[in-house]
């Protein structure tokens, strides 16, 4: 998936893939991924606005880029969370979207 792709190229940490369309209405899949401090959040935020503008592809909200411990950004299908390592250990997305299937997003050597 080319969120996950983006974020990996901007040297993301632990991204994760779920798909949560058959266990809520709020999106088909969350990409999850960390960053070393907030500075980076903030470059993985922006490289994917500005990718995603390339394809035609614009984000219908954004939370959290000031302060850049938990970025969400919505494209609708995908809703791309961008956590500082103590945020994402606190809010457990992957545990509390455990019945959701993780997509595999990287290809084999």
């Amino acid at each position: 998936m080319i969120f996950a792709r983006i974020a990996d190229d901007k040297k993301a940490e632990e991204i994760v893939i779920l798909e949560v369309k058959d266990v809520t209405f709020i999106a088909d899949f969350f990409v999850i991924c960390s960053g070393l401090n907030s500075r980076q959040l903030q470059g993985i935020a922006d490289e994917v606005e500005l990718r995603m503008k390339e394809y035609g592809i614009y984000r219908s909200g954004i939370e959290g880029y000031a302060e850049a411990k938990w970025i969400l950004i919505d494209y609708g299908d995908v809703v791309l969370h961008l956590f500082c390592q103590e945020m994402r250990h606190f809010y457990d997305l992957e545990l509390l979207w455990g019945d959701a299937p993780k997509i595999p997003w990287k290809t084999p050597l």
